[in-house]
């Protein structure tokens, strides 16, 4: 069987490249035949896509999550992996990701949407907050302000530079876990421990300095069973297709907060979605079986 692995331009090429290229030797591995497409603005190049191969559009970022590459894909009847053009859409923007959450009740920390202007007078910003862009992923353009009288304007500007809109969000203080749906089932929860007095951001995700423990030792068995559940709900409400990984935070109380959904998470070998799957029983080869199956399930009509 043949599978066309797809790396999509964008800001988060760098890990993009990495989540590829590790399921393109998984995928030999298993033993399909692997073609590997690099897709940089124009979507031509999908046409050179055989037409009797499984697509896996193992990318982060615009382009790869926002619904685009998926559009293209759809308009020339490919079967691929992952969540459809509108889910992809949705998920990608936080403030709609958010909208329809909280429509349907789910818990997600206090926020507003704002501009340069507007974020400068508003009372979330008197206390430990995150500012973040509308649409990205892998940390970047997300700022977290622990004591708001010492964050500088440098570091609000870079995020107004990125997009004129941001989502501030009211920093909840706790254990941040995440969880992983193949298909629509929940893998095992994760906990993400940064190290000491640093932050989750873009470079203690893939340096290897953050600790990632799959169970979780700091979260009892009633939260990671509660936040499955939430994950398998969030995948539902925001119509995600194959997989998905919800982020959490846990207060010091024990109540859970959505953070915000990844319609295709990091494939890498210190990514997050591989570990847990591992847990399950799947090894990167056997995972990429199981994403081949559910892509031929579901477009076999």
């Amino acid at each position: 069987m043949k599978v066309a692995v797809l790396l999509i331009d964008s800001p988060e090429r760098e890990v993009s490249m990495r989540s590829a290229k590790a399921v393109a030797n998984a995928a030999r591995s298993a033993g399909f035949e692997v073609t590997e497409i690099s897709v940089i603005n124009d979507p031509s190049i999908l046409d050179d896509i055989p037409k009797d191969a499984i697509v896996l559009p193992i990318s982060h970022g615009a382009n790869a999550e926002d619904g685009w590459v998926q559009a293209e894909l759809e308009k020339r009847n490919f079967p691929f992996l992952g969540s459809d053009s509108k889910s992809s859409k949705d998920c990608f923007d936080k403030w709609t990701t958010r909208r329809m959450l909280e429509k349907a009740g789910i818990e997600m920390p206090k926020a507003a949407r704002v501009t340069k202007e507007t974020f400068k007078k508003h009372a979330l910003t008197k206390k430990p907050y995150v500012l973040k862009i509308l649409n990205g992923g892998s940390s970047i353009g997300t700022l977290i302000v622990r004591d708001p009288a010492r964050v500088e304007q440098s570091e609000i500007d870079d995020i107004f530079d990125m997009e004129d809109n941001a989502v501030l969000e009211q920093l909840i203080e706790g254990t941040e876990i995440t969880v992983p749906i193949l298909d629509k089932h929940a893998l095992s929860v994760i906990e993400i421990i940064p190290p000491q007095g640093l932050e989750f951001d873009y470079n203690n995700k893939y340096n290897g300095a953050t600790q990632e423990l799959v169970p979780p030792k700091n979260v009892s068995v009633e939260i990671q069973e509660q936040a499955q559940e939430i994950a398998e709900e969030v995948h539902r409400i925001m119509g995600c297709r194959h997989l998905s990984r919800t982020d959490f935070m846990v207060d010091r109380g024990g109540k859970v907060f959505v953070l915000e959904i990844n319609t295709m998470p990091g494939m890498t070998n210190q990514s997050l979605y591989p570990k847990s799957a591992a847990v399950a029983g799947y090894d990167m080869p056997e995972l990429i079986k199981q994403f081949v199956g559910l892509v031929e399930r579901d477009f076999k009509n």
